[in-house]
């Protein structure tokens, strides 16, 4: 990984790791949504909410655009399909580790789990 894909893949997790933000992302890629009514659903600062959603169009995860005098803000979705896409990475270098781990110890490899499916096992029930 170059360090350019690294310093994105830095800012997507930052900014995908605080809840108020995952829930702003959940609202934003449903539909676009004024940044106004996005922070009258916070028990928070209109400021505070502007910083989220900040955090989130620096990371490329959502866009903003001016109507009058709302700024509209909208969920990038092909930008959650790169997240989805490094944790897939992430989870196929552990899956190698796990079945390498299993070779030496001379046991059978678990089976692959099929991409994308809900419930797979994952590398901490090993």
């Amino acid at each position: 990984m170059s360090d350019e894909d690294a310093d994105r893949a830095d800012a997507l997790f930052h900014a995908l790791s605080d809840r108020t933000r995952r829930d702003i992302m959940r609202r934003v890629l449903a539909g676009e949504h004024s940044v106004s009514a996005l922070a009258a659903s916070y028990d928070m600062s209109f400021a505070a909410v502007q910083k989220h959603v900040a955090v989130l169009e620096r990371a490329g995860l959502l866009a903003k655009r001016r109507r009058g005098r709302e700024q509209l803000a909208t969920g990038d979705v092909q930008a959650v399909r790169s997240v989805a896409a490094l944790l897939t990475e992430l989870e196929a270098v552990w899956r190698g580790r796990i079945a390498r781990i299993d070779e030496l110890l001379g046991l059978d490899p678990p089976p692959p789990a099929p991409a994308g499916a809900p419930g797979a096992d994952s590398p901490s029930s090993h």
